[in-house]
């Protein structure tokens, strides 16, 4: 059962109600100055530097809410062609909006499969990937895709170039967004180029990390609200996911309002034909010579009250009468004091150790999580905590290990004096490298975690069919290949690397061009390869070829201590020459009898 939320904000009429309140008063604190709709949709500013997230105010997004729907709202559907067609006077607007453009629906499930095999942990619903994908771009603008997920023209978002947005000079050159003086925000899940360096993903398996790509952009942004070890299926792991993507109050409310509207049920339609959201948040340009308004936490006095200026558990002195006589002196003023109250230091200053907590090495398996997150204690002279300390954790050598997509990443330290990092995940290549936790100072000098990534092992290689056997006649193919599990204490282990070598009936090397052979990719023969065990385990070898010469043969599996040897036998295809082994007659004239005389 999917868990369920403290913020509910659409249970029926009333809540509906409810959410309009709750909006209204965040739009009027937040959102200043909703403008008209703008030809595409705006651009949300996601990125992992503290230096550069976007404020509350500063980013463009929709802000359409859902409508009521009709009936049980529990009820929930999946079923294709249910929407009815556009313009129809009687078609309900629930069952409209509840309609999701095929590929992008597509996108958001298979996000959601890949992040279920690989972040189980995170519990990331394909509901909360369709809010934020309505609320950013209005499902790639009602599903303007290509067969492969790719959208037809771009998605950018206005320039953020400080008016009204946050400031962001140009990083990729204009590769994605196309504007070389400031980036933009691109794609169907709104990234700004300098976090999509980082975060992309290639989501439709073409060997590209595109933005503008609904696959790729589905599965991007369901790795970057995984991201710190966040679990989805609480309160505060979704809040904290989706304020990681845009920290505003009122983008959290109008993202869980669209999320629990799925939930409640969502349909496939065509693409190209999903609704499109009207109202943008537009944040207007902020006035240096404008004073700030009142923070919203502020409340004005309840009517009938008036509002004194003297500080809590002070009295209100009595108003001064005005002298009774000319020339009476009035109350000198009160000389203020003459030393000021003393400033404290910011916490830069204020830290003289850097300390690990926890264990100072980290060990993991390649494509794995590392268990233990890095983590530090700042304390000042008297050992106390230091907190608001801004701690940066970075990857030291040659190492395809990432923190959620990046290899550096920034941490405040909390009211402990801790700064513990996100999630760091291992690549593909095994090998040793430094976590190095430093602050900009220099000083103190920086804590460094060992860190280690190996590849998975096995104690066991066995022939799934170890009742198989394989024969091939010379020049043919053999009509299947083996294939291995690899397993260590008893249970299956993918990722296991597996060098196969073909030798001959003693285990020796064979003459070169001699026995089976398997083609590579360039379609050459090779004796020698390396194959990597599936999800399953399982080492799957590519079709295997006889070769020319007659024999037994061995195919040996190595993976570290554990080998399998299988038995390979090639018989002979050439047919039977005449006077081989036989008594036929002899060719005339080659027979041993003398002629006639």
């Amino acid at each position: 059962m999917a868990a369920q939320f403290g913020i509910r904000l659409r249970k029926g009429a009333a809540a509906t109600a409810v959410t309009a309140a709750v909006m209204a008063a965040l739009a009027g604190s937040q959102a200043p100055g909703a403008g008209p709709l703008k030809d595409l949709p705006g651009g949300t500013s996601h990125s992992a530097d503290a230096g550069k997230q976007v404020p509350p105010s500063d980013d463009h997004y929709y802000t359409d809410l859902p409508p009521v729907r009709p009936g049980d709202p529990q009820s929930s559907h999946d079923l294709p062609g249910t929407q009815k067609p556009g313009g129809d006077a009687d078609a309900d607007p629930a069952e409209a909006q509840a309609g999701i453009p095929a590929t992008v629906l597509d996108a958001y499930k298979k996000a959601e499969a890949e992040l279920a095999r690989t972040r189980g942990e995170c519990k990331l619903p394909w509901q909360l990937l369709a809010a934020i994908g309505k609320v950013e771009s209005g499902h790639a603008q009602g599903g303007k895709v290509d067969a492969n997920g790719t959208t037809i023209g771009t998605i950018p978002g206005p320039p953020l170039n400080g008016q009204g947005f946050a400031l962001i000079k140009d990083t990729d050159n204009g590769r994605y967004d196309g504007d070389k003086t400031y980036d933009r925000a691109v794609g169907p899940m709104q990234f700004i180029p300098s976090t999509w360096a980082f975060a992309g993903r290639d989501g439709n398996g073409d060997g590209v990390e595109d933005p503008d790509n609904v696959y790729d952009a589905a599965l991007a942004a369901g790795y970057y609200l995984c991201g710190d070890g966040r679990d989805l299926g609480t309160s505060d792991g979704m809040r904290a996911a989706i304020l990681s993507y845009n920290h505003s109050s009122e983008y959290l409310a109008t993202v869980l309002t669209w999320y629990d509207f799925y939930r409640d049920g969502a349909h496939e339609i065509p693409d190209g034909t999903g609704p499109l959201p009207s109202h943008p948040n537009t944040p207007s340009s902020p006035s240096p010579s404008t004073p700030p308004s009142t923070p919203p936490s502020v409340r004005p006095s309840p009517p009938g009250h008036t509002t004194s200026p003297t500080p809590p558990g002070h009295s209100t002195p009595p108003a001064t009468k005005p002298p009774t006589s000319p020339g009476t002196p009035s109350t000198p003023p009160t000389t203020p004091p003459t030393t000021p109250p003393a400033t404290p230091k910011p916490p830069a200053e204020r830290v003289t150790a850097l300390t690990k907590t926890g264990p100072a090495t980290l060990a993991t398996l390649t494509g794995l999580d590392f268990d233990v997150r890095p983590a530090v204690r700042a304390l000042d002279s008297e050992g106390k905590a230091v907190a608001g300390l801004k701690v940066t954790f970075g990857l030291v050598g040659d190492t395809d290990a990432r923190f959620s997509g990046a290899k550096s990443v920034v941490v405040t330290t909390n009211a402990q004096g801790t700064a513990t990092a996100p999630t760091l995940t291992a690549g593909k290549t095994p090998g040793k490298f430094t976590v190095r936790a430093s602050l900009a100072s220099g000083k103190p000098g920086p804590v460094d975690f060992a860190a280690t990534v190996t590849e998975p092992a096995a104690d066991v290689l066995k022939p799934v069919d170890d009742k198989a056997t394989y024969e091939a006649k010379a020049g043919d193919a053999f009509e299947k290949s083996p294939d291995l599990r690899a397993s260590l204490d008893g249970k299956t282990v993918a990722g296991v690397r597996t060098t196969v070598t073909v030798l001959d009936k003693d285990g020796k090397e064979l003459a070169e061009d001699t026995g089976p052979y398997v083609l590579d990719a360039d379609e050459k023969k090779t004796r020698d390869l390396t194959l990597v065990s599936d999800k399953d385990g399982v080492l799957h070898l590519p079709n295997l070829h006889a070769g020319d010469q007659p024999g037994t043969y061995v195919l040996r599996f190595t993976a570290g201590k554990a080998t399998a040897d299988v038995a390979l036998t090639v018989t002979d295809a050439k047919p039977a020459e005449p006077g081989e082994g036989g008594s036929e007659s002899p060719e005339p004239g080659t027979g041993s009898e003398s002629p006639a005389a």
